[in-house]
Parts: C-alpha cells; sequence; structure tokens
C-alpha cells in the first residue's frame, strides 16, 4: 500500500491509463470498462481497474503539473509493479497546423522543468516516448475516421498562466506542436523505471486562435485518445 495511492497489492492492473483530470477517470472508468471497481480515492484523485476487450487495465488521476504526476507514476511503477503508462490528457495547439479537438501523440517532451535538470545535474535528457506504444497509437489513429492526428514534439510547462509566453515562440519555429504539463516527467520515470509510456493528448485550448473547449467537455468528451490509448497499450 503506497502513501498517495494507497491500493491493496494486485488491485491495479501492470497497464495504466492516466489522465491528469481525476473526473476523466472516472468518466474513462464508466464509459470504457467492464466491471470497473474504484481502488482509491485518496486525496480525491481516483482509480479504478476493469477490462476492456477481455484486457485488465487500471485508470488514475495524476493531477496537473510534472511533480503531482510523478508522485502517481512512481508509486505506479515501484509499489504496483504497473508496466506501461499511458496519458490521456488535454494540451494547447502551439500553431495553426493542429486544430481544437485534435489529438497529438507526443513523441518527446521538451520542458522548462527543473526536476531534470536536478536529476542530469544540469546535462540536458530528451524525454521520449516508448516506439512500441508510439507505433501501435499512431497505427490505431490512421485506422479511426473523422479523427485528426499529429505525431511530434510537445512541451511540459511548470506554468499554466506564463508570464512569458513570447519564450515559447523558439520551441515552436523548431517543431513543438502543443503545450501540456505532465509529459516529460512520465516519459523521464519510465525511462528510470525501465518500463514503458506514452503521451496522448486531445487540444483542448488554442494558443494562437484563442477557441478552447468547456470544462464538461475536457472531461466527458475526448473519447478518441481514450480508445486509441487502450488499442495501443492493450494490443489483440
Amino acid at each position: 500500500m503506497s502513501t498517495h495511492i494507497g491500493a491493496a497489492p494486485g488491485d491495479i492492473a501492470p497497464v495504466v491509463l492516466m489522465p491528469g483530470d481525476p473526473l476523466r477517470a472516472r468518466w474513462i472508468a464508466d464509459t470504457f470498462l467492464d466491471g470497473a471497481k474504484c481502488y482509491t480515492e485518496v486525496r480525491g484523485m481516483y482509480g479504478y481497474t476493469g477490462t476492456w476487450r477481455g484486457h485488465r487495465v487500471s485508470v488514475q488521476g495524476s493531477g496537473m503539473g510534472q511533480p503531482s504526476l510523478a508522485i502517481y507514476a512512481n508509486e505506479l511503477f515501484r509499489d504496483y509493479d504497473v508496466q506501461s503508462i499511458v496519458r490521456v490528457g488535454s494540451c494547447g495547439a502551439l500553431t495553426e497546423d493542429v486544430g481544437i479537438r485534435d489529438v497529438v501523440i507526443a513523441s518527446g517532451a521538451c520542458t522548462d522543468s527543473s526536476m531534470n535538470t536536478h536529476r542530469f545535474h544540469g546535462y540536458d535528457y530528451a524525454p521520449v516516448a516508448d516506439f512500441h506504444l508510439l507505433r501501435r497509437a499512431y497505427d490505431a489513429a490512421a485506422a479511426m475516421p473523422g479523427t485528426t492526428t499529429h505525431v511530434g514534439l510537445i512541451f511540459s510547462s511548470d506554468s499554466f498562466y506564463s508570464p512569458r509566453v513570447e519564450l515559447m515562440a523558439p520551441m515552436v519555429e523548431h517543431g513543438v506542436l502543443a503545450v501540456e504539463m505532465e509529459a516529460s516527467a512520465l516519459y523521464t520515470l519510465a525511462a528510470a523505471h525501465r518500463r514503458t509510456a506514452l503521451a496522448i493528448c486531445t487540444v483542448s485550448d488554442h494558443i494562437v486562435t484563442g477557441e478552447e473547449t468547456t470544462a464538461q467537455e475536457r472531461e466527458q468528451t475526448f473519447a478518441a485518445m481514450v480508445e486509441i490509448a487502450l488499442t495501443a497499450a492493450l494490443p489483440d
């Protein structure tokens, strides 16, 4: 039983989908999983285990930001022997080439966080997705009609309300598609634990055009990325 999850041994499946929003975790469990049972409500960060097409899978909220995600990812890998985590989150588009509600599969995650600076003693570390998860996610997305999908770099920011938005311009010039707040830490921790990870995000807000979705839409309508994540993480 870990400090922040508090589940019993065996309660959590080897594959975990990880939204930031705990209410999205509940929605995913209710919508996609058969026989889902809640294994934690500690601090209101819900976790569920059920089955999808006969495969056992869990869904665990992570909260917002890399420090919060790192708590849950560390405990899942270390205390519950989780083998794969697929983040299913929201992101903000940084270029007009990416539209609202498009799906972004993150091949790598740039960041302004100091977490990796401390971990690697000032060296730059390139946090990247697991190739096999990424390839299966891309194939699943390509087979899904009506879904526009992009594969590329995202930026994991420590600030939702950045006081220096102009600093993002060089990142966009170098191919960064969208901004979110968790993937860099997830990819780094998966590498440290010799596990696999992938971040799949739906564009909920557009930094360039100002378009945005509602809180309810972010919680309950981003189904395409969940189907992509399940197909990638639980291949037949």
